[in-house]
């Protein structure tokens, strides 16, 4: 392996070696987790989901190569607010739930989408914050949330999300119509609207 392709061996060490900084993000938060222990990498991205950086080794974890340009003095603007919050779709306990649920607001659009991806993989009980963003300014978030509604929301959602089926945006129209087919396998019985 070409040495500048190696993540700072100390930060993914693991039984057999270091991972490559272009190695998935899936494979580069296993070598951390074998290191340092799952809770510990949850407490790590919980951190950069809130706005703090334990430091230049966990960072390239999550960021992989992208997470050098910041270290090299670029503005890190919202990447590891984002690499945080992606990696609990890999990396969880429940500690990370508050964290997980306060991205869903984050300022940031890519972080809040981002977010729903984590709440509907971790079935997190969110169901107003997702028809909240349902309404978000940028369509992928109103995609996003139409399927983690799907997801995780009880079948009174159904009626929020068949309103999206007339959104301006096609991927919000196939996000929202994934949704509602969601909802009816988990409410089998005709409970969910649409």
């Amino acid at each position: 392996m070409n040495e500048s392709r190696k993540v700072n061996a100390d930060a993914t060490a693991d039984a057999t070696g270091s991972v490559a900084i272009d190695d998935s993000t899936e494979e580069r938060l296993a070598a951390a987790v074998s290191k340092w222990g799952e809770p510990e990498v949850v407490q790590r991205a919980v951190a950069l989901v809130g706005g703090f950086n334990l430091g230049e080794e966990f960072l390239l974890v999550v960021g992989g190569r992208h997470a050098q340009g910041i270290l090299g003095g670029a503005p890190p603007l919202y990447w590891p607010e984002l690499w945080g919050t992606r990696a609990l779709l890999y990396v969880w306990d429940d500690s990370a739930a508050s964290a997980a649920t306060a991205a869903l607001s984050n300022r940031a659009w890519r972080v809040r989408e981002m977010a729903t991806r984590v709440a509907a993989t971790r079935a997190l009980p969110v169901t107003d914050a997702l028809t909240e963003l349902l309404g978000d300014e940028v369509a992928r978030v109103r995609a996003s949330a139409a399927r983690a509604l799907g997801a995780v929301g009880d079948a009174s959602a159904g009626e929020a999300l068949r309103l999206l089926l007339k959104d301006p945006e096609i991927d919000v129209r196939r996000g929202a119509q994934q949704g509602i087919d969601a909802l009816r396998l988990r409410h089998p019985l005709g409970d969910a609207p649409g």
